[in-house]
């Protein structure tokens, strides 16, 4: 019995997860937020002055009173103890996209030779990791390491519990000595600041002077995949990289359609029940869970949050998710495409602004064609999509997302807005010369009379749309599941701050500071910018050709690869729009550019790496196993006269060559002299992903005939339906 057939059997057998959790005794509602340094927290702990200085500060992106921190550092090192916190972290996103910490321990000794636990307001304010080692982009030499943390008050603290111990974790932003950002999570706080200030501007052409901070949110749709971990450890390109390089498509895939939505099997419904626990002890309000479209495919869904808590909780549920799945004998799949044939995983993600004032800005009510202030947030954000496509297409760019956007399964690489039925008659009619109605929802009536008529929506929802409106907010559908959600909030916040100071300018100017011309001037900027921008707006199928001719004629960037679309970072007005706003000066913005430019290359490069590894030394020897019992077979029955059919012995001894042939090709493209970055990556795009594909289509050839106990991998019927 080989590996693989042992692997089966021990999942066969395997036995449910068992939990100490008294689920009965302990509410999932009153544990929520309990391993969080909360509001709450802070108002019991903290002197009211520096309670109320605190919370200006993360209620306003206010100004940080330094003078408190000794004061919060107590207080917080205390709650961390009583949780049983022995150590603290900094915990930061460095451009490589994960997370990363470095923990201390609170312990001091003193003369006495006893300790003491010591924690200041300096340490809680600034650490100092190493930065020579994390991706700066040519921001700095590899000698100069000097790198800061700087407490990020506006995200609160909590604590990771491990079964040896807790640790308190801080969020930090992580910048150079220099001054630069070398993380995910400064430009998500600088772009909100940008975003505020815009949208101020409006709300105060609309009699809103309240100054309460409009802060953009997200809720973002996290799918994933499981597999048995005794499967994936005989998976090294599952390992390695994240997805499967070879693999013949299961028998029964996806077509019957009967996992979506399906019964949930118990393993992994136990699963995601303790994932949602610890989520919720980290303060993170996870809403919805659900089988997807591929076998053994799954996704977790949270309420809506402002953007810097959600990319911060975003990473720690990525986080959760596969610590929690290893407990259950599982490993989770980020990867956007882990396996070939079925849906791929996305990370849509919701996306709206709004304050403490008015709500959520981007809520038409029951009659759109009436609410003004609402229709001009909304072309802010239809021009801005228009007019910047192609950096929302650069920041969902990466290899893994490479193999979803375009496909069948996913949004077009063709970036376009889909406004729905009602919107999109509001827009017309504005183009025509004025708004008279909206469409009204309706009622849809079941046909049995046991059950109650359904208030049914005004437009019906578009899958194929990459930036979607759905009622209340925009869905940008085109993020990849491994990704941080930080890239796209940033360029999302950045690029409508934009968009609200072009139409705050233009009716500041035609009002000139009198309310009674507002709605002339806005019914006249509404129009302008659905005429200049309107051919971004599109309610049809993305996944038809005729769209991609269509897309074509109205002049939309079609930028299908990662080579491709990265360079619109660095296109110069891009370059002009994050320095206006200060988000990303010029340099960091082209450091980004190189870094990710460098991401795709080393991803790309692994991957061909594991392919030679993988086709020499697992499935050529199991080939050529199988080929020589076929032609010692074919020899004793000449032997003996019998009559024998040696069409198979060819078959496999043609892709047995044909697998030599590819990894030769695939060889010799690894052994390519140029050093231009970004030609190298348009080879990997152009010629190394070709020949990884020979080789595959090789070798799930070999698969799909070698002899069942010989063939080594764990197939994909296994993998995607053994749970």
């Amino acid at each position: 019995m080989n590996g693989r057939a042992k692997a089966v059997a021990a999942i066969n057998q395997r036995k449910p997860v068992e939990t100490t959790l008294n689920y009965k005794d302990t509410y999932s509602i009153d544990r929520f937020g309990a391993n969080v340094f909360s509001m709450t927290v802070m108002q019991k702990r903290l002197p009211k002055d520096i309670f109320k200085s605190l919370k200006k500060t993360v209620d306003n992106f206010t100004r940080l009173d330094s003078d408190i921190a000794n004061v919060v550092a107590n207080a917080m090192k205390d709650w961390a103890i009583e949780k049983g916190a022995t150590h603290y972290a900094h915990v930061f996103f460095p451009l490589t996209g994960a997370t990363a910490e470095k923990h201390d321990s609170f312990l001091v000794p003193d003369l006495s030779g006893n300790a003491i636990a010591e924690f200041s307001g300096k340490t809680l304010i600034q650490g100092e990791p190493d930065a020579s080692s994390f991706p700066s982009g040519g921001l700095r030499a590899t000698f100069e390491a000097r790198g800061y943390t700087a407490w990020d008050v506006t995200s609160p603290a909590y604590i990771m519990e491990n079964p040896n111990g807790a640790t308190l974790c801080i969020p930090t932003a992580f910048l150079s000595w220099t001054g630069e950002a070398l993380d995910k999570k400064t430009p998500i706080l600088r772009s909100m600041q940008a975003l505020n200030t815009q949208a101020q501007r409006i709300l105060k052409l609309f009699g809103d002077n309240s100054n309460k901070m409009v802060s953009s949110t997200c809720g973002a749709e996290q799918e994933y995949f499981l597999v048995d971990k005794l499967l994936y450890g005989l998976r090294p390109d599952i390992m390695t990289t994240g997805r499967s390089l070879f693999g013949a498509p299961s028998p029964k895939g996806q077509e019957f359609e009967d996992h979506y939505f399906g019964a949930i099997p118990d393993r992994v419904i136990a699963y995601m029940f303790e994932v949602e626990r610890e989520l919720y002890e980290l303060g993170i309000p996870v809403k919805t869970r659900h089988n997807e479209v591929a076998p053994g495919q799954f996704e977790i869904a949270p309420v809506f949050e402002t953007s810097n808590l959600a990319t911060d909780h975003q990473q720690l549920t990525m986080v959760t998710l596969k610590k929690i799945a290893k407990k259950y004998g599982m490993e989770c799949l980020l990867h956007e495409k882990p396996f070939a044939g079925v849906n791929g995983s996305g990370k849509h993600v919701n996306y709206s602004f709004g304050n403490a004032s008015q709500g959520n800005l981007l809520d038409p009510g029951d009659t759109p064609h009436e609410n003004a202030q609402f229709l001009v947030f909304c072309a802010a954000v239809i021009r801005g999509v228009h007019k910047y496509s192609k950096l929302l297409r650069a920041v969902v760019a990466t290899a893994g997302n490479d193999h979803r956007l375009g496909a069948n399964e996913a949004p077009p690489a063709i970036i376009s807005i889909f406004l729905g039925d009602q919107l999109a008659d509001v827009f017309e009619q504005i183009k025509k010369g004025g708004a008279k109605s909206s469409k009204q929802a309706g009622i849809l009536h079941v046909g049995v009379d046991a059950l109650p008529p359904l208030p049914k929506d005004a437009g019906d929802r578009n899958r194929t749309s990459p930036f979607a409106f759905t009622g209340n907010r925009f869905e940008f559908r085109a993020v990849g599941a491994d990704m941080s959600v930080s890239g796209p909030l940033v360029a999302m916040n950045t690029i409508f701050a934009e968009s609200m100071d072009y139409m705050a300018t233009e009716l500041e100017k035609a009002t000139k500071g009198d309310p009674a011309k507002l709605n002339d001037a806005v019914q006249k900027l509404l129009k302008k910018v659905i005429e200049d921008h309107g051919a971004v707006i599109f309610n049809g199928d993305g996944y038809s050709d005729e769209w991609h001719k269509e897309a074509e004629k109205r002049g939309l960037p079609n930028l299908k690869t990662t080579p491709e679309a990265l360079p619109a970072l660095i296109d110069q007005d891009v370059l002009d729009l994050f320095a206006k706003y200060n988000v990303l000066s010029n340099v960091e913005l082209h450091s980004r550019y190189d870094i990710y430019i460098d991401q795709y290359i080393l991803k790309m490069t692994l991957e061909a790496k594991t392919v030679i590894e993988m086709a020499d030394t697992i499935i050529y020897p199991a080939a050529l196993r199988y080929q020589n019992e076929l032609a010692t077979t074919f020899l004793k029955l000449k032997e003996l006269g019998v009559p024998y059919d040696d069409s198979l012995l060819k078959e496999i001894s043609a892709l047995v060559k044909n697998l030599k042939d590819g990894v030769a090709n695939l060889s010799k493209l690894m052994n390519g002299k140029e050093t231009d970055h970004l030609k190298k990556a348009k080879a990997c795009a152009a010629k190394l992903a070709p020949a990884m594909k020979a080789v595959r289509d090789a070798a799930d050839k070999l698969e799909a005939i070698v002899s069942d106990d010989i063939w080594p991998l764990p197939t994909y019927q296994e993998m995607l339906f053994l749970k």
